[in-house]
């Protein structure tokens, strides 16, 4: 003897699994039904008629092989079984409403996640006003933050690993790559505070020369230290480059240690760090750009959301004296 249920699975393996040929409309049919207990009431819910509903409802009994509604009582009961669809259709109908909403929100970005490469000197400068602008404007955006030299952040957007850098100085152009001039600064030199250039309030241009220097990597390119080499090196200028350091921050621990000079933003000299003395240059003709780079095909809403608070930052940047 075969039962409903058998019979019901029976159908399923020649014609496919259950739940392949229910939709979402049978469940909301359902818990219309379910909710008000009465098939009138439920069509004009759903503002559909009634027949077609009673139908659809039969259509469900069909497929799952079980009684879900006591249609002889007044008003209608719901079977066991229909007390559990029910429980359930209401689960699934609230995570699909949910799945719905936080796909909008990425849409919108207003979601998501926004993966940001940076050089150490960004969070001196404009980085931190523009991600406390985008937090208030996109709270449930995940930022995740990753420290990096200009080239590792040309290779992180290459491989997609950040969404956007912020790189001192600017990447090598690049036909899949965006730039956008954030601000440029002078450069600064760092300086141990029993350094005999302390002596200056500015440090003459001359004085720099062979003086012992903590740098970063000069290589691969950009870096900052070339641009510092080479333009010193244009005017006769040569530096002792004795020590490198990975990032601005251990730069400054290397020269309050008494390790040489370093060249920092001229932004970096609020950081007030113990034993080290920020001193201009005079004449400046150091200079140091922070850019904001991002790749061209990347589709993400919280990028485009984030790109223009960026624009707005820059723009008042320009109009500031």
């Amino acid at each position: 003897m075969t039962d409903a249920s058998g019979g019901s699975e029976n159908r399923a393996t020649a014609n496919g699994s259950v739940s392949s040929r229910l939709e979402m409309r049978h469940l909301r049919y359902f818990r219309a039904v379910a909710e008000e207990l009465n098939f009138t009431r439920a069509a004009e819910r759903l503002h559909i008629a009634q027949p077609p509903l009673s139908q659809q409802i039969r259509q469900l009994e069909e497929e799952l092989g079980v009684l879900l509604l006591e249609r002889d009582a007044r008003p209608l009961r719901l079977t066991e079984a229909g007390a559990m669809l029910l429980e359930r259709a209401i689960a699934i109908s609230s995570a699909f409403d949910t799945a719905v909403q936080d796909v909008r929100r990425i849409g919108r970005g207003q979601s998501g996640k926004l993966c940001i490469g940076f050089a150490g000197s960004a969070m001196y400068s404009v980085l931190p006003d523009i991600l406390n602008t985008f937090r208030d404007a996109c709270p449930a955006v995940e930022l995740s933050f990753t420290e990096l030299l200009a080239a590792e952040i040309a290779e992180a957007l290459a491989h997609r690993s950040i969404d956007i850098g912020f790189s001192r100085p600017g990447l090598v152009p690049d036909e899949h790559i965006e730039q956008r001039l954030l601000v440029t600064e002078p450069l600064i030199v760092a300086m141990p505070t029993r350094h005999q250039l302390t002596a200056f309030a500015t440090v003459p241009l001359e004085k720099l020369h062979r003086q012992v220097a903590v740098m970063y990597p000069r290589f691969p390119m950009p870096s900052l230290t070339n641009l510092v080499v080479e333009e010193l090196g244009s005017r006769g200028i040569e530096l002792v480059l004795a020590q490198e350091a990975r990032d601005i921050h251990t730069a400054l621990g290397l020269v309050a240690a008494g390790a040489g000079i370093s060249f920092v933003p001229a932004s970096t000299a609020q950081a007030n760090r113990a034993g080290v003395r920020f001193v201009p240059i005079e004449p400046q003709v150091l200079f140091s750009p922070m850019t904001a780079v991002w790749r061209k095909n990347n589709s993400s809403a919280a990028l485009t959301n984030f790109l223009q608070i960026i624009a707005e930052q820059s723009s008042r940047l320009a109009a500031s004296p």
